[in-house]
């Protein structure tokens, strides 16, 4: 009697590599400003994917095989929530990947996932290291070419700051000399805020807002006051004029 062939297990891809997201806070922020700032600036278009600090897998078959990038940009797959994300499912390898530098992951940065983003066809591969203490210069970035990566020059500000220019993303990015770093969009000028930044400038909108509402109030408050007075005065002079004609006809009744 023949034995059907056993189910096929399925195989798991976890979502965790138990690796931390950060080492230091000054990493931390980066990533989480890079994800966030992204997000909000591609939150209209629903074929735009932000995410880092998720696991790629990109061997089908080989859950051993994967990658994280810190921040990464993915062009022409549906925005939603995910575990991870298999190349052979999405079908679109990330457009812009950033990887921000710390103690244990920068020779990773200039070295396997390097030559991994290439070979998954990552057209921008960008590097920021916010001590400056680790990689040839705080911010740079690379283009994928047919002959591989090719560095791209990064502008250098009179403070010392430096600027690279994302034709992919059309945003610049601008490491000043401090440990900041931050997206600005050349179209209209606009520094893409941290969600700190967002939410005290939706608290100073709502600030305002509301005192221009109190000012309004008062003044209306003052123009109802100020006509109930006028007609409080005109009614006593209505009724001043009033008593002034009685008295008047009164006299001459008396001197009549």
């Amino acid at each position: 009697m023949i034995q059907p062939a056993p189910a096929a297990v399925p195989i798991h891809y976890p979502s965790s590599d138990g690796k931390p997201m950060a080492e230091n806070d000054a990493q931390r922020s980066a990533i989480m400003y890079g994800i966030g700032a992204l997000m909000r600036h591609f939150r209209e278009r629903r074929d735009v994917y932000v995410s880092g600090d998720l696991l790629i897998y990109y061997e089908e078959g080989n859950p051993r095989v994967s990658i994280a990038p810190d921040v990464f940009v993915v062009f022409g797959v549906e925005k939603r929530d995910r575990l991870n994300y298999k190349l052979w499912e999405e079908g679109r390898a990330p457009s812009f990947v950033l990887e921000v530098a710390s103690p244990s992951t920068w020779r990773d940065d200039l070295g396997r996932k390097r030559s991994v983003y290439a070979r998954l066809g990552v057209r921008e591969y960008w590097q920021y290291d916010p001590t400056g203490g680790y990689l040839p210069a705080r911010l740079q970035g690379e283009r994928l070419t047919r002959s591989g990566y090719v560095r791209q020059p990064a502008l250098t500000a009179p403070d010392g700051a430096l600027t690279l220019r994302s034709e992919t993303l059309a945003l610049e990015l601008r490491a000043g000399p401090g440990r900041e770093m931050r997206f600005r969009d050349p179209a209209t000028g606009d520094v893409l805020r941290s969600h700190d930044e967002e939410a005290a400038g939706r608290l100073a909108a709502e600030t305002r807002v509301a005192a221009a509402e109190t000012r309004a109030a008062a003044a209306a408050e003052d123009r109802a006051t100020e006509s109930a007075a006028r007609l409080a005065a005109e009614a006593r002079a209505t009724a001043a004029e009033a008593r002034v004609a009685e008295l008047e006809a009164l006299l001459r009744k008396r001197s009549g």
